[in-house]
């Protein structure tokens, strides 16, 4: 439930929203079963998340098919890790997945694209309380799968976004992955 990352990140001082499955489900409604819940942060914040979690969470980097875990805040990022997993200890499953984004004097920029950025007050909303990714960027992120899951959740809140919203997931799609299907089928106005 995306009040578990109000209540994991309480008095944390950086800055963080939802992401995944969720931000479709908040403008759609639930729609299918999630094995986690992914949270965006800034990049730059991964130490000061770190120590937020320390002592409650290990905090391990997701980086090119291998796992390895965080054990101070200081450690080294990799440029290439996009995904922090955290879990209460080695034998509980895998409850959060940290997204990092690329974030820079307050401007947000697509991990796969960074000709797409935006203010990244303009790529976030709000939802009963709780900040949200723009369900328009969650699509853009799920746009290269394709998987099944993807497609059903961009068919679900693609209709339902403004005008304005389908015309910046149009023109980022455009960018970041000319030639895609979405661009035509879901993107228009």
């Amino acid at each position: 439930m995306p009040a578990d990352a109000a209540i994991l990140l309480d008095g944390y001082d950086g800055t963080w929203w939802n992401a995944g499955g969720r931000v479709i489900e908040a403008l759609t409604g639930p729609c299918r079963q999630h094995g986690d819940l992914d949270i965006g942060v800034p990049r730059t914040d991964v130490a000061g998340l770190w120590r937020h979690l320390a002592g409650r969470f290990d905090v391990w980097v997701v980086d090119q098919g291998s796992l390895r875990p965080v054990l101070r805040a200081d450690d080294d990022m990799p440029p290439s890790c996009v995904n922090l997993w955290l879990r209460r200890s080695g034998a509980d499953p895998w409850e959060f997945d940290v997204l990092l984004s690329e974030v820079t004097d307050g401007t947000w920029s697509y991990q796969r694209d960074p000709r797409v950025s935006a203010a990244l007050d303009d790529v976030l909303t709000e939802h009963g309380g709780v900040r949200y990714l723009r369900p328009e960027v969650q699509v853009l992120h799920e746009a290269p799968g394709l998987r099944p899951v993807d497609q059903a959740e961009a068919e679900a809140s693609v209709p339902l976004l403004s005008t304005a919203a389908r015309r910046r997931l149009r023109d980022a799609l455009g960018v970041a992955h000319p030639g895609h299907p979405w661009i035509g089928a879901f993107a228009r106005g």
